[in-house]
């Protein structure tokens, strides 16, 4: 494995903010049928994916109890329900605004890393960008910096999507694992690792097939 240089904690936050701004950006200026077109998540139209952005600060540990409580234990279950309140709860605007009051905010889901609100904005810009037929563009060094954190990481699955694979990044050179070849930019290599098809059609190399199997 080579190992790009990692953003510092003062550069991952700063990030966090910039990308809270960039994606409030992306949505603005959206239609109504835009707000409500499936992303690529999913469980979620676009609508829900941004009211799931505004979710980190604002959740409060009383609330996780509940939603926890609600989902039966279930992670993915209880980030759907909390998204889909907020979604419910609020119109696009007020949406848009409360993202954008939250871009220098440190507060995070409990438990939760630095990195992971960076990696969520980052994959979710594109969930919300590609089924709309828009480009959004985060800065290169953020990318490569969240595909070496989502690749490895077990509690989001990247292992077990990438075992006997390979990655290759055509951006950097950054290499992970051993096996099929998949090579192509770190966004796409990243959406891969975060469980998105979409970002194979970008990739290249015998880890193509083999991914595309498991992604279902």
């Amino acid at each position: 494995m080579s190992t790009p240089t990692g953003l510092s904690r003062a550069e991952v936050d700063a990030a966090v903010a910039a990308e809270r701004h960039r994606v409030a950006d992306l949505v603005a200026d959206l239609t109504a049928d835009e707000w409500a077109a499936p992303s690529l998540c999913a469980a979620w139209t676009v609508r829900d994916v941004v009211a799931h952005l505004t979710v980190t600060t604002r959740l409060t540990v009383p609330r996780l109890l509940r939603a926890a409580v609600r989902a039966r234990g279930s992670f993915d279950r209880m980030e759907i329900d909390l998204a889909a309140e907020r979604s419910a709860a609020h119109r696009p605007e007020e949406l848009v605004a409360q993202l954008r009051e939250s871009a220098g905010s440190t507060r995070r889901f409990p438990g939760s890393t630095p990195r992971d609100p960076l990696m969520d904005l980052v994959v979710h810009g594109q969930d919300i960008a590609r089924p709309l037929g828009r480009r959004h563009v985060s800065p290169p060094d953020v990318v490569a910096d969240c595909l070496a954190y989502v690749a490895p990481n077990r509690f989001m699955g990247g292992p077990q999507r990438l075992a006997g694979v390979r990655l290759v990044s055509t951006d950097t050179g950054w290499t992970l694992g051993d096996g099929a070849e998949l090579r192509g930019p770190d966004v796409d290599l990243l959406l891969v690792a975060a469980g998105r098809r979409a970002g194979l059609a970008a990739l290249e190399g015998p880890g193509v097939a083999v991914v595309d199997a498991r992604l279902g």
